[in-house]
């Protein structure tokens, strides 16, 4: 089993910067390594949608609302993944979810998300 756990959410105001970052742990150790890590974001009312991801080569993708903004990365151990959130606007407001998925098997991880909130 992998457990995922996020931290770094809170209020920012509008133009501030805010760092999450995914700790993964877990029995399955080269799984992690071996696996694309990513956050997806909900807001209130609305369906989950994808913000940006990080692969096992090191590809990154994001969403076309967030780029130039966000930018995503993981550590040399391939276990954390960050997400640096900067000129943060009211509609960046979601609680952020880190996800993971496996590349032998594709099977996918959730944390339990952390609350983003943007004031204007």
């Amino acid at each position: 089993q992998i457990q995922l756990v996020e931290s770094g959410g809170g209020l920012v105001q509008l133009g501030g910067s805010l760092k999450l970052s995914c700790v993964a742990s877990g029995n399955r150790f080269p799984h992690i390594i071996s696996s694309t890590m990513g956050w997806y974001r909900q807001a209130p009312g609305n369906e989950r949608e994808f913000v940006a991801s990080v692969s096992s080569t090191g590809r990154r993708d994001c969403a076309a609302s967030v780029k130039g903004r966000f930018t995503s990365s993981r550590d040399n151990t391939s276990s954390v993944l960050y997400l640096q959130m900067n000129s943060l606007q009211p509609d960046d407001t979601a609680r952020y979810y880190c996800y993971l998925r496996t590349d032998l098997s594709a099977t996918t991880y959730w944390g339990q998300g952390t609350q983003v909130t943007v004031s204007s």
